[in-house]
């Protein structure tokens, strides 16, 4: 098996679609903004940005602005942490290295969802 697509639900899919797109420089694959969501490649699995409206159930918005367990793979974090700080993206802190070797830094997108960078160990 292989992870094939994975899901972030936000409140604005226009400032998710330009989050995405020109400040994390993931390729758009389907943009169906229009119609609520868009579709990036990242590596081999896509990820679906989706709006839930305002006047969604509370089941749904919930879904918007949390933790996504989402993590995106870098060579240097350093870089592309300051690389993303200069272009405005909030992170909850700077990269830190983790018991099991890799380093991790936690950033919002525009809808306060926290997806990471990681940097595997240097092993």
């Amino acid at each position: 098996m292989e992870l094939n697509t994975a899901r972030v639900f936000v409140d604005d899919i226009g400032a998710a679609k330009a989050f995405y797109f020109e400040t994390l420089s993931l390729p758009l694959k389907i943009d169906g903004e229009d119609h609520g969501f868009c579709v990036f490649r990242s590596g081999g699995a896509e990820l679906v940005v989706e709006v839930v409206s305002a006047d969604a159930p509370s089941d749904e918005r919930i879904l918007v602005g949390r933790f996504t367990g989402l993590s995106f793979t870098v060579q240097d974090i350093q870089a592309k942490y300051t690389e993303l700080l200069a272009k405005g993206v909030a992170f909850t802190g700077a990269p830190e290295r983790q018991p099991w070797g890799g380093t991790l830094a936690t950033f919002k997108d525009t809808s306060g969802n926290e997806l990471q960078l990681v940097q595997g160990s240097a092993a």
